[in-house]
């Protein structure tokens, strides 16, 4: 997460942000494809250098930057966030209080290996609110970077669906103090990097109507 909270004019991540990832991924790429070792040498220089203006604008010391910016390797793709906009009979939408920081947010995390979008949406929103659902269908497709501060080093791709309570009851768990259910106009503190009052929004109006289109990015 980086400190430096400037917005590009296109309302997206900052310009250095976007460069440094750019750069990154191009230098990941090329020490995954290329097998001449004076490219390779050549594409570690440019991934350091991403990981240098990574940071001297964040704040973050460079072996910090390096842990979390340069130690993947292949081709460099967006991480998975899925979230479940879960409604009870009353039309209040489910959100649950994060340990980490006492805020709320829907139940989601990143995608697990070998789980799909459906199954994942289960097991977030049974092991963190203890809620048995159903996933029905998309609701948004963002790009965590334009919607959710602070910009991330990395894409995230966050999936928002409308789920279907089936049952359950909340029980104390590693992640989450407490759930509760909530309207549009009485919604607690937000976690912000997790979901927004626009996105929550989304889902209520997605709730509404069914034939509402997906909205992605």
């Amino acid at each position: 997460m980086m400190q430096d909270q400037q917005i590009s004019k296109s309302g997206g991540p900052p310009e250095w942000l976007q460069w440094a990832v750019e750069l990154q991924a191009l230098a990941q790429a090329g020490l995954a494809y290329s097998k001449d070792e004076f490219d390779r040498e050549r594409f570690r220089r440019v991934r350091a250098i991403a990981a240098e203006i990574m940071s001297a604008r964040s704040g973050l010391s460079l072996e910090v930057v390096e842990g979390l910016f340069c130690n993947e390797a292949g081709y460099q793709t967006p991480k998975l966030d899925c979230r479940a906009a879960v409604f009870d009979a009353g039309n209040r939408i489910l959100l649950v209080q994060e340990k980490a920081d006492g805020l709320w947010a829907l139940p989601g995390g990143w995608v697990d290996v070998n789980e799909s979008i459906r199954s994942n949406l289960v097991k977030e929103v049974q092991e963190e609110a203890g809620m048995d659902v159903e996933p029905l269908r998309l609701i948004a497709l963002h790009d965590r970077n334009r919607h959710n501060p602070p910009p991330f080093a990395y894409g995230v791709c966050k999936v928002f669906a409308l789920c279907r309570l089936l049952g359950g009851k909340f029980a104390p768990n590693t992640e989450s103090s407490g759930c509760g259910f909530f309207t549009e106009d009485r919604l607690p503190p937000l976690s912000l990097t997790r979901n927004t009052q626009e996105q929550i929004a989304l889902c209520f109006r997605a709730h509404a109507d069914a034939g509402m289109p997906v909205e992605f990015d």
